[in-house]
């Protein structure tokens, strides 16, 4: 998950992811709004994270239908905010309620390091595989919320979406054409669904980051294929992961498996440096590129593709943070946190179940 920078309107790198962009330059000159039109194209040189040409649109009808069997997402009634703890840490951004932007400097960690990355990763993959088993038709996003919440804190752990930039819960949910960054409301999932669940945790002062999608009752043989491939392009570009490796191989690796089958890659959310800090540098593309940069020993980061059947265009509510497709066709994601390692890439996020 890349979040939101402090500009406004946010600009999302993935929650990202998670996504986060830090500039300095007065908001006239990184957008052009053309009145009349529902596109907002916001100008980045490569120098902020190679994502140029960014656009989030405004959707106006949300009851158009995309095809004949299922309906656009609407947005749903939010709960309270869910307290957390006071003797349960909490992470620096949480004071403020501003996002800090992807941190500079790759996150390398020593062995006391390794092993809280590996304990925090080993936690966020158990609440997931748990809210995983949870997916069936008429559980609502925010019941499934309430569970994940609950789990984390628990085991004395903070959630690392809540409060991150203002998001309002403690876990994403993105449902059918989200693309990501779904906030858990009163709609129940409906058979048929898939839904992606991103789970953050915050343990002992280190994030561990996750998603997977799910599928909920029966599940089209189109949505079931998008998944499939979905996660198989994470498991290929994970396995080129090693010390010195370009990461520019990532986007390429996941390009190439996408095109096979006629998926589109959407571009303006990224992987990204994760550890002490929630969102750090690399910024990992996962479409063709030529930036440059290559992984380092002990290095930990994630690897999140989004793959889409239609449009690779995002749309943003009026929220701020939920993103679908722009012609509400079906999108899925899949995201590990990866360890580089003498012996290549350890999957910190790999639930043993």
């Amino acid at each position: 998950m890349v979040g939101a920078s402090s500009l406004q309107p946010r600009l999302l790198s993935s929650f990202v992811g998670d996504r986060l962009v830090q500039s300095r330059q007065p908001l006239a000159q990184l957008f052009h709004y053309n009145p009349g039109r529902k596109h907002v194209s916001m100008q980045l040189s490569r120098t902020f994270s190679g994502l140029t040409n960014l656009l989030f649109n405004r959707r106006n009808n949300l009851d158009e239908v995309p095809d004949g069997k299922r309906k656009r997402l609407r947005p749903g009634k939010l709960s309270p905010r869910r307290p957390v703890p006071n003797h349960i840490k909490r992470p620096p951004y949480v004071k403020t309620r501003m996002a800090p932007g992807i941190a500079s400097g790759p996150e390398v960690h020593d062995l006391k390091g390794i092993e809280h990355m590996r304990a925090s990763g080993r936690l966020a993959a158990q609440v997931l595989n748990y809210a995983g088993t949870l997916v069936k038709p008429g559980i609502t996003t925010d019941e499934i919320d309430e569970v994940v919440h609950q789990m984390i804190i628990d085991n004395g752990a903070y959630p690392s979406p809540l409060g991150y930039g203002g998001f309002p819960k403690s876990v994403c949910t993105s449902v059918n054409e989200c693309i990501c960054h779904g906030i858990p409301d009163s709609r129940p999932l409906q058979d048929g669904d898939i839904i992606n669940i991103d789970v953050t945790v915050y343990l002992n002062g280190y994030h561990g980051d996750t998603s997977a999608t799910f599928f909920c009752g029966d599940v089209s043989e189109e949505a079931r294929n998008l998944v499939k491939v979905t996660k198989e392009s994470l498991d290929k570009a994970i396995s080129i992961c090693a010390q010195g490796v370009e990461f520019k191989k990532i986007g390429k690796t996941i390009h190439d498996h996408a095109d096979k089958f006629g998926y589109g890659v959407v571009r303006q959310f990224v992987g990204h440096g994760v550890g002490r800090v929630f969102h750090a540098d690399p910024v990992v593309l996962h479409f063709r590129n030529n930036d440059g940069g290559r992984m380092v020993l002990n290095q930990t980061f994630t690897i999140e593709p989004m793959l889409t059947v239609g449009s690779i265009n995002p749309v943003m509510w009026d929220d701020d943070w939920t993103v679908v497709t722009e012609d509400g066709s079906l999108s899925a994601q899949f995201e590990h946190t990866i360890l580089i390692t003498e012996d290549g890439a350890e999957i910190l996020t790999q639930c043993e179940a």
